[in-house]
């Protein structure tokens, strides 16, 4: 058994569930000791507007003598207002660290254990992001008990928060007997291969899981062929992201598993494969899995080493299928060969393609206009990503043209036309498939459809 993270002083062992609810001899008059629960003292909150779970977090703060968190505190009390206007069911409580739209004192583990206390009878908050904070495998083991006990939570993103591989093991196997979560991201958490592996077992056992996203946890080859054995019986995961694995070695061994699992595979929607190293033989393995899946919708193989020859593959296997809807292709090198490849198959066969990504392809002009055309014809064919590319007049003008007809619409491209001295030029807007995937924006709505069209198109396991 893997040892338990260190717990605040005060904070019994999550064995004893009674224990860790005893209050003190200078307990305030909210405390689970008493009779009144948290859902009780809610009712009275109706009637006495100055309490509600702002006082609860400071009275409990004061009695486990723990610093007030001023950030969770302005959240609390945003809460309790929805509250008093009648909006007291499926809440997400925002918490992340990188909101930079308000003064952010970001949450450690101990903070997060007396916020874990207050939540865990909280049923009308169905979602938690805490992404971005100091929560380390302190707030892991917390984190795991609040799922245990809270459940009504569908939605928690602990993305970013220092949790290392003991802090993946606690969470993962609090997940065996869960019934209720369905989407968690530990993104950027380094869990490494051993915390991937406890992740995968939890696939063997959970049903209820369908949105898991591991990206960026420096998972290893091990787990990553643990995922793609697992994924071929689990009929319950919609979305995985294993972006960014520790790869070693020429072999595109990954590629071969994940295409293997997509051949048996008839549930998964969307599958996140940026940065794998893949190059064209492993594309090639991807695609001839896409000849048998038909349920995959969302294909993301961005930021790999994918060149024209690749695009064979995927031109070919689009001819037949009929269930891609989202690929990104951000980040190879497929030039204009490549582009134009893609463009004869969405002019002449692929009608169920909606959004394709190509920033940064080094494609020139001539396989840039190639693909504007395609959207002259192919109706279905609704949002295309072109910047980081070379732009000539030509493709200006093309764009440019598409965007005046109404063919294009402004919020499905990330150009924009302008026109300097009679001459059309693009400049580039902030849309993308997943352009807030792992920041949030300081003018706006960090989930509007416009910069994450991908999650949009394909909406599987989105937070509520």
């Amino acid at each position: 058994m893997a040892a338990q993270p260190p717990r605040p002083v005060g904070e019994r062992s999550m064995g004893s569930p009674r224990e860790a609810d005893r209050a003190p001899a200078r307990s305030p008059a909210w405390a689970p000791t008493q009779a009144r629960t948290l859902g009780a003292a809610l009712v009275g909150q109706r009637e006495s507007p100055e309490s509600g779970l702002q006082e609860h977090y400071s009275n409990l703060c004061m009695e486990k003598s723990q610093k007030i968190n001023p950030f969770i505190l302005r959240i609390l009390q945003e809460v309790d207002e929805e509250i008093k206007k009648g909006l007291a069911a499926g809440i997400t409580l925002n918490i992340a660290g990188n909101n930079r739209l308000v003064p952010v004192e970001r949450v450690t583990g101990e903070d997060f254990w007396i916020l874990s206390r207050i939540l865990k009878n909280c049923l009308y908050i169905n979602g938690l992001d805490v992404g971005y904070n100091l929560l380390s495998d302190v707030g892991a083991y917390y984190a795991a008990k609040l799922v245990q006990k809270q459940l009504n939570l569908i939605y928690l993103n602990l993305m970013f928060n220092d949790i290392g591989p003991e802090g993946g093991e606690l969470i993962a196997k609090v997940l065996h007997k869960n019934q209720t979560l369905k989407y968690l991201r530990m993104t950027g958490n380094k869990i490494e291969n051993k915390g991937g592996m406890f992740f995968a077992a939890m696939l063997q056992i959970n049903s209820s899981l369908e949105k898991l996203d591991l990206g960026d946890c420096d998972l290893g080859m091990q787990s990553v062929i643990a995922f793609a054995t697992v994924l071929t019986r689990n009929q319950a995961i919609k979305a995985i992201n294993l972006n960014r694995p520790i790869l070693y070695g020429e072999q595109e061994e990954s590629t071969v598993h994940i295409g293997r699992m997509l051949k048996e595979n008839h549930c998964l929607v969307v599958l996140h494969m940026c940065k794998h190293d893949i190059k064209n033989s492993g594309i090639q393995q991807l695609c001839d899995a896409l000849y048998l899946n038909s349920s995959l919708r969302y294909l993301d193989v961005s930021c790999n080493k994918i060149t024209h020859d690749g695009m064979v593959y995927l031109a070919d296997v689009l001819k037949s299928n009929t269930t891609l809807e989202v690929i990104d292709l951000s980040f190879n090198r497929i030039e204009n060969a490549g582009a134009n490849y893609l463009s004869e198959t969405l002019t002449s066969h692929n009608r169920s393609l909606k959004a394709l990504s190509v920033v940064s392809n080094n494609i020139e002009g001539e396989g840039l206009v190639a693909l504007s055309q395609s959207m002259k014809t192919n109706l279905t064919f609704s949002h295309i990503y072109i910047w980081g590319n070379k732009f000539d007049e030509a493709t200006c003008v093309a764009y440019s043209d598409l965007i005046q007809m109404g063919r294009l619409k402004p919020d499905n491209t990330d150009v924009e036309p302008f026109v300097v001295d009679g001459r059309v030029y693009l400049a580039e807007v902030s849309n993308g498939l997943k352009k807030h995937y792992y920041w949030t924006s300081t003018s706006g709505e960090s989930y509007d459809h416009s910069s994450n069209a991908g999650f949009a198109l394909v909406p599987v396991g989105q937070q509520p």
